[in-house]
C-alpha cells in the first residue's frame, strides 16, 4: 500500500537565509543596529549568571524547575564522551545483550565479564543512569528502554561501534579545524574510500582509493564491502520515512545514484512492482550489489551501472533520480555539478529526490554530531533544506518542495521538478 502526503511548496529564499556563523556575524555587524530581541537575549544573558539571580531562583518554586534544566544541560555538555563510552562498552561486553537474554545480578555480570564487580558496578550504574539498563527484582539487572533499541536494530549498534572512529579523530579536534591536511588523516576519512579520493589529482578513477591510502592492512574490495555493510544495515529508518512521505508508483523508472549495496532500491522494487530501476555506484560496490540482488524475484527489473557521479555521464531513462545520504558526502561545488548532471539527464516533468540529515536553521542538538562527522569524513558538509533548495533550482530546477516526514532526525526529503 503507497502512503500518498500532500507536498507542500517550497519556495527559493534568498541566500541571507543559509548563511554561516561567520557570515551572520559579519553581516550583523555591518548593520550597525542591535534588533530589540538581541537587547532583550543580552539582558536575559546577564540575568542567568547573576549570583544574586540564582539564589532566588533556586529558592522559588516556580522558577528552581527552569534553572535545574539549564544547569542539568550544561552538565550533559561536559559528560557526552562519557555518555558514549559507557554505550560502546556495554555493547563490546555483550553486557546488553546478556541482560536482554534475561536478567542478571552483578556477580552474574561479573562472571561473564570476567570483570571484577568493584569495576562492573560503575559501568552497571552508569547504564542504568543512562537507561540502557534498569533495575529488576533481587538485585538483579535487565535491558532498559534505551537499551533495548540499541540492541534490537543492527544499524544503531553498528554505528555505535563506528562512532569510535569520530571519538579518536576528535581527539585532536583544533588539528580537523585548523587544517585540510588534518582532515585527510583522519580515520573517518580514511575509513570511507570515495572520499580519500577526492584531494588527488594523479588521473585514477575518481574516488578509488590507492593502496598507499589504506593503512588498516585491508584491500580495496574489503574496505569497499566494510563500508557498504555499513550503509545498508544503518540505512533502514531513512528508507522508511522515504516510502511512508512519497508515491513512487507515478513514475516508470528510478535511477538511484550511490545505491550502495541496494537496500534502498530493493525496497522501492517490492513496494510498486510495476518499477524498473538503475543502480549507479562506484564499480566495486556494483559488483556486490549485483551479486546480492541477481537471484531476487525483481532482478529482472534492476539494472547495474559502475560508474562516478563526477567523472562518467549518468544513464538516460529514467524519470526519478534518487540520492540518498549521497550529497552531504561531497563539497558544494561536486553537489551542484551533480545536481546539473541530474537535471540534463531527466525529462521533462522529471523530478530528484533527495533525502539525509539536513541542517535546522535554528541549529537542532543533532546538527552538531553530523556537522563533525562530515567534517572528518573529509569534504561532506550538513546543509539546510534551503541551502539545499537554492542550488536545485541554480542548476536548472524550476521547483523544489520540501515533504512532511514524522522523523526529520533521521533524514529531511527534499523533491525538485523538471519543467
Amino acid at each position: 500500500m503507497t502512503l500518498n502526503v500532500e507536498l507542500k511548496p517550497f519556495a527559493a529564499v534568498s541566500d541571507s537565509m543559509a548563511l554561516s556563523p561567520s557570515q551572520a556575524h559579519a553581516n550583523g555587524a555591518h548593520s550597525g543596529k542591535t534588533s530589540w530581541r538581541e537587547h532583550f537575549r543580552n539582558r536575559l544573558n546577564r540575568w542567568m549568571v547573576s549570583p544574586a539571580l540564582y539564589q532566588w531562583s533556586v529558592s522559588n518554586v516556580l522558577t528552581r524547575w527552569f534553572t535545574q534544566k539549564r544547569t542539568r544541560e550544561v552538565f550533559d555538555l561536559m559528560a557526552g564522551f562519557v555518555h558514549f563510552q559507557v554505550l560502546l562498552n556495554c555493547l563490546r561486553l555483550g553486557v546488553l545483550a546478556r541482560v536482554q537474554q534475561s536478567p542478571c545480578t552483578l556477580n552474574d555480570l561479573a562472571l561473564y565479564t570476567g570483570l571484577p564487580e568493584e569495576r562492573l558496578d560503575r559501568l552497571v550504574w552508569s547504564a542504568v543512569s543512562l537507561k540502557l539498563m534498569d533495575q529488576r527484582s533481587a538485585g538483579r539487572y535487565g535491558i532498559g528502554p534505551l537499551g533495548v533499541l540499541v540492541v534490537s536494530y543492527p544499524g544503531i549498534e553498528a554505528m555505535v561501534e563506528h562512532n569510535a572512529l569520530l571519538y579518536a579523530d576528535m581527539g585532536d579536534t583544533p588539528k580537523m579545524l585548523r587544517s585540510q591536511a588534518g582532515v585527510h588523516h583522519a580515520l573517518m576519512h580514511q575509513y570511507w574510500p570515495y572520499t580519500v579520493g577526492e584531494d588527488r589529482d594523479d588521473g585514477a578513477f575518481a574516488g578509488q582509493p590507492t593502496l598507499e591510502h589504506r593503512n588498516d592492512g585491508s584491500s580495496e574490495s574489503q574496505q569497499t564491502e566494510r563500508y557498504s555493510q555499513l550503509m545498508s544495515v544503518s540505512q533502514n529508518f531513512v528508507i522508511q520515512e522515504i516510502i511512508g512521505a512519497y508515491d513512487f508508483s507515478q513514475h516508470r523508472c528510478v535511477l538511484d545514484i550511490g545505491c550502495g549495496l541496494g537496500r534502498f532500491a530493493s525496497t522501492v522494487a517490492q513496494h510498486v512492482d510495476t518499477l524498473d530501476l538503475q543502480l549507479m555506484d562506484l564499480p566495486e560496490v556494483v559488483k556486490l550489489t549485483k551479486s546480492a540482488h541477481q537471484h531476487t524475484p525483481y532482478c529482472s527489473r534492476l539494472s547495474f551501472i559502475p560508474g562516478s557521479f563526477k567523472t562518467d555521464p549518468l544513464p538516460m531513462g529514467s524519470d526519478l533520480v534518487t540520492l540518498v545520504r549521497v550529497a552531504h558526502d561531497h563539497n558544494d561545488a561536486d553537489v551542484l555539478h551533480l545536481f546539473q548532471k541530474v537535471h540534463a539527464a531527466l525529462p521533462t516533468k522529471g523530478s530528484l529526490l533527495l533525502a539525509e540529515p539536513m541542517a535546522d536553521p535554528q541549529g537542532e542538538r543533532q546538527d552538531a554530531y553530523f556537522h563533525f562527522y562530515l567534517m572528518a569524513m573529509g569534504e561532506g558538509r550538513l546543509r539546510t533544506p534551503q541551502k539545499l533548495s537554492n542550488m536545485m533550482l541554480q542548476a536548472g530546477f524550476s521547483r523544489v518542495e520540501l515533504l512532511s516526514n514524522p522523523m526529520p532526525t533521521h533524514a529531511r526529503i527534499l523533491v525538485a521538478h523538471k519543467t
